[in-house]
Order: structure tokens, then C-alpha cells, then sequence
């Protein structure tokens, strides 16, 4: 475990890196200052991570430029015209019936609240990740007009889904460590806490290294790589996506 640790510590060192941004979705709310607005196209980045890198930060800059490049306004302001604009965008299985209702639920949610990490906190506090998400998706959901079809979007522990996206986005929001490419927006939700998110490198490189036993891919697969990753690093487990994302990109 010593010369593991060492090894993937010099590698998530590599990778963490603000060179890192521009080719990754993280470069989207990065263009962005303020807070909300960093939560809100952070959010959607997430969402929409899936398929190739390229693809997903043009999808993710056409989404931001339908909300005037100013997704905090649009949420809070938008009128009947003004989601007009949303109509019509479509990545993947994602569309504009999922695109509207997650723009229904943020502005429910921000009327209420000053942060998007309130979402996360069950009661206002937090226990674990597991119980964050889980909530989450409940609370996303908990409204007569939400489709059905827009259920898959929203992972959850409580169908044992892997949750990788919305782990990626706790990722960037909670990890706080002068890098610069984690944000650290979010300062009630502990970095130890965190899941690494588990895509289909970081499972594979993770598998190659002994770090992932279980046959399949999910919730437990998350937890069982996350809990070897707490030996290697009980502050910052998290930190380790880096390096098993970036060694199997670059091999």
C-alpha cells in the first residue's frame, strides 16, 4: 500500500493541475465567477457528462449561451419567452422536457435557499454522502409535475447507481486544496466524505490496480474504491479521481 499510495499520490499531483481544465467539462464552470452561477452550470455539466469530452463542452456552451450566459438570472428571471431558448436542446437521451423541469426546480429551490448545497444537506446537516444523495434525488423529484422520463438523469444510491456524475459534481464543489481546479465553493459537506466517482476509467484503471474487487459497477463498487482510497488518503480520498481518470486517458 506504501508504494501505491506513493505512486498514485505522484499521479493525482500530475493530473491536478489547471492545465487540466481546458479539455475537461470542469473548464465550463470555470468561465464563470459567481457562485450561483458556478453551482447552476456546474450542475448541468455534470448532467450532461457523458460521451466524449469534446462533445460535452460544446453541448455545455450552447446550454450556458441559451441562458444568457448568465444561469443564475435565467432561473430566477425567466419569463414564458424566455424559455422559448431552451427549446430544442438535446444531448444524448437528455432534452428540453428534462431541461425545463430542471430549470423549474432550481428556481424552487433558489427562492428558498442561497446555495445549491442545501440540496444536499438533508434537515440542513450532513451525515454522509450516501444520505445526501440519496435526499437529493427524493427532493428533486418531489413535485406532481416532474416526468417520469427525467428520473434517469438524477442518479441514486437508492438503485444502487453508481451516482458517478453527481459525485463528480460534489467533487467540484466541496474539494478545496489551491489547485485550481476544484472549487471549494461548498464548506458544510467534508472533502473525507466525498465517493470518487466511478466512470468507466477510473473503473478500469481502479480494477488494474486492486483497488475494485466487486464483479459489478455500482453503488458498492463506488463505496468498496472509495473505502481503499480513505487508506491511502482519509482526508482527501476523492483526490485519487486524478490519477485513475488520467492514467487511463493518457495510456
Amino acid at each position: 500500500m506504501h508504494d501505491l499510495k506513493r505512486f498514485l499520490d505522484e499521479k493525482a499531483e500530475h493530473y491536478n493541475d489547471v492545465s487540466f481544465i481546458e479539455n475537461d467539462p470542469i473548464s465550463i464552470p470555470h468561465s464563470f465567477s459567481i457562485k450561483q452561477d458556478r453551482e447552476i452550470i456546474g450542475f448541468f455539466t455534470a448532467t450532461l457528462a457523458w460521451g466524449q469530452r469534446k462533445t460535452i463542452i460544446s453541448k455545455c456552451r450552447d446550454l450556458a449561451s441559451r441562458l444568457g450566459n448568465e444561469p443564475y438570472r435565467f432561473v430566477m428571471e425567466y419569463g414564458a419567452e424566455d424559455l422559448r431558448d431552451l427549446l430544442g436542446f438535446k444531448h444524448r437521451t437528455f432534452n428540453d422536457t428534462d431541461l425545463l423541469y430542471f430549470v423549474d426546480y432550481l428556481r424552487r429551490h433558489y427562492s428558498q435557499h442561497e446555495s445549491l448545497e442545501d440540496a444536499f444537506l438533508p434537515d440542513g446537516r450532513f451525515s454522509s454522502a450516501e444520505d445526501s444523495l440519496i435526499s437529493f434525488e427524493h427532493n428533486f423529484f418531489n413535485h406532481p409535475d416532474a416526468p417520469r422520463r427525467t428520473r434517469k438523469h438524477v442518479a441514486t444510491p437508492a438503485r444502487n447507481a453508481t451516482c458517478k456524475r453527481l459525485n463528480m459534481f460534489l467533487r467540484w464543489m466541496v474539494r478545496d486544496d489551491a489547485k485550481g481546479v476544484d472549487f471549494g465553493l461548498w464548506k458544510r459537506i467534508p472533502q473525507s466524505a466525498l465517493i470518487c466517482p466511478v466512470d468507466l476509467h477510473v473503473d478500469r484503471t481502479a480494477r488494474r490496480l486492486g483497488l475494485i474487487t466487486r464483479k459489478q459497477t455500482d453503488w458498492k463498487t463506488a463505496l468498496e474504491l472509495t473505502m481503499n482510497l480513505r487508506q491511502l488518503d482519509p482526508d482527501d480520498p476523492a483526490k485519487y479521481d486524478f490519477a485513475l481518470f488520467g492514467l487511463s486517458v493518457s495510456s
